[in-house]
C-alpha cells in the first residue's frame, strides 16, 4: 500500500466537509472539486476516496447536512415549549442569532446552487414548504386561523430569505433589540417584559427596557 495514501495519512471526513463548506459559501458549488480540496487540506487527491465515492457523494452529504441543520433545527424550534405565541417566536428567532442552529451562509449558498440544479431546487422547495408548514402549525397552536397562520408563516419565511439574500449587516445589539417589534409585526402581539428579558439572557445580552408605548399591556393586536 502507498504510505502517502494509507488511512493514517488521510484527514477525517469532517475535514473534507468543512473545507467543502468553505469553498461552497465563498466561491459557489463549481469551486467544490477534489483537487482544490486536497490542496487546502495538504493531502493527496486519492485520499478523498477513503471517505467519498465521488464528488457527487460529497455534495450529497453537504446537502444532507444543510437539510438536517437548517430545516431540522428550525422545525425543532417551532415545536419547543412556549406559553405564548411571543415566546414561541423568540424560540424561532434563536435560529437567526445562532449559526449553530441555522447557518445563513450555507442557506444562501444552497439557494444560489439550486438556481442551476433542478433536483436541488425541488429539495429546496420542499425544505421551504416544511419550514413554512412548521411555523404555520406553531401559530395554529395559539389560536390563529388556518389563513392567518399561513400568511404570517409565509411573511416570516419570505422576510428571512430576503434578509439572507441581501446579506444584511447589522449591529448585534441593534438587531436583537428590534426583535420584540418584529414579533409585534408578525404576530399582532407585543412580548412581555419577562419574555424579552429571558430571550436576551440566553443570548448573553442585557435586556432593553420596554418603553411605555410598547408594553405587552398597551400594545394591542394589529389587523
Amino acid at each position: 500500500m502507498d504510505v502517502e495514501n494509507s488511512p493514517k495519512h488521510t484527514v477525517a471526513e469532517a475535514a473534507w466537509l468543512d473545507a467543502a463548506y468553505k469553498l461552497l459559501t465563498t466561491q459557489g458549488v463549481e469551486a467544490v472539486k477534489v483537487m482544490p480540496l486536497a490542496r487546502m487540506l495538504g493531502v493527496s487527491r486519492t485520499s478523498f476516496y477513503w471517505h467519498f465515492k465521488s464528488r457527487e457523494a460529497l455534495l450529497e452529504e453537504m446537502i444532507r447536512r444543510w437539510e438536517e441543520q437548517n430545516t431540522g433545527n428550525l422545525v425543532a424550534r417551532t415545536e419547543a415549549y412556549a406559553e405564548s405565541i411571543c415566546e414561541a417566536m423568540f424560540n424561532l428567532f434563536d435560529c437567526w442569532l445562532d449559526s449553530g442552529l441555522f447557518d445563513a451562509r450555507l442557506d444562501l449558498a444552497v439557494r444560489n446552487w439550486a438556481r442551476n440544479d433542478d433536483a436541488l431546487q425541488l429539495r429546496l422547495d420542499e425544505a421551504d414548504k416544511c419550514r413554512s408548514g412548521a411555523i404555520a402549525d406553531m401559530f395554529k397552536r395559539f389560536g390563529y386561523s388556518d389563513v392567518q397562520a399561513e400568511v404570517r408563516s409565509m411573511s416570516i419565511i419570505y422576510t428571512q430569505i430576503g434578509y439572507i439574500s441581501m446579506q444584511v449587516t447589522e449591529d448585534w445589539h441593534e438587531r436583537i433589540g428590534r426583535m420584540p417589534d418584529y414579533i409585534k409585526v408578525f404576530t399582532g402581539k407585543y412580548p412581555s417584559d419577562s419574555e424579552i428579558r429571558r430571550f436576551w439572557a440566553r443570548h448573553d445580552a442585557d435586556a432593553p427596557n420596554v418603553g411605555p408605548a410598547e408594553t405587552a399591556e398597551s400594545a394591542g393586536p394589529i389587523a
